[in-house]
């Protein structure tokens, strides 16, 4: 049997990934139905998919160099300008859309969520801890599959194919209410941008995970926690 599985992966590498991906995250959904998880994905799924897609097929030197580019920072000041802020901005203009254009009322002020000082080791806990934010997507997502959908396209073709199949990753997300089906199209799109980020940083995961646990620290544990309802859609 493992044989077998071995030579699955060894000659569908990617579509092995995602299916272990989506395997090793969707696991907990039936508990979440029960109360039994605060989540329906675990969050490291396909960091743990790479894992094992790169045993097979690369052995030690596979997993080794992912891990290297998981704590590769030396990529320049400016990327990480880019990497914390770009997010910022972002979810900025998207609550001032949300305020000034769509008439969103905030029912929750900022110093009740704990204030702008909660923001920084909430960034930290998020990055550190694999499964409570969605930094640990990235060794996946980024690390493993970008590289291998970019062999033979070209980096917006690339990007494009990753982001529907991350959206398609959400699907538990979408289906129980905690995301909202319209930030599928956010996810494409921020799937570029990782890539554009990814692609320039000699394939840093760090810098992408740090964007990521950026936009979630932002957006999903202060600004959508300040509206309420249909207020909180994006």
């Amino acid at each position: 049997m493992m044989l077998r599985l071995s030579r699955v992966i060894k000659r569908h590498p990617l579509i092995s990934f995602f299916v272990l991906a989506c395997l090793l995250s969707w696991w907990s959904w039936p508990l979440y139905s029960l109360d039994l998880t605060p989540t329906p994905t675990v969050g490291f799924g396909p960091f743990l998919a790479a894992l094992v897609v790169l045993a097979v097929t690369r052995g030690k030197a596979g997993i080794v160099d992912l891990l290297r580019r998981i704590v590769r920072w030396r990529v320049g000041l400016k990327w990480y300008a880019v990497a914390l802020l770009l997010p910022v901005a972002v979810t900025l203009a998207a609550a001032a859309i949300n305020v000034h254009l769509l008439g969103a009322q905030p029912s929750t002020s900022p110093a009740e969520l704990g204030g702008w000082s909660s923001l920084v080791p909430t960034f930290f806990i998020l990055l550190m801890i694999p499964g409570l934010g969605g930094a640990w997507e990235e060794p996946g997502f980024r690390g493993y599959a970008l590289p291998q959908l970019q062999r033979g396209r070209s980096a917006l073709s690339a990007s494009l194919a990753l982001g529907v199949l991350w959206a398609v990753w959400h699907l538990p997300l979408f289906i129980t209410g905690m995301d909202h089906w319209n930030e599928s199209v956010q996810i494409v799109a921020w799937t570029v941008v990782f890539a554009w980020l990814f692609n320039n940083t000699q394939g840093s995961v760090l810098l992408a995970m740090m964007m990521h646990t950026m936009s979630n620290t932002l957006s999903g544990s202060f600004f959508s926690q300040m509206f309420s309802g249909a207020d909180s859609g994006p």
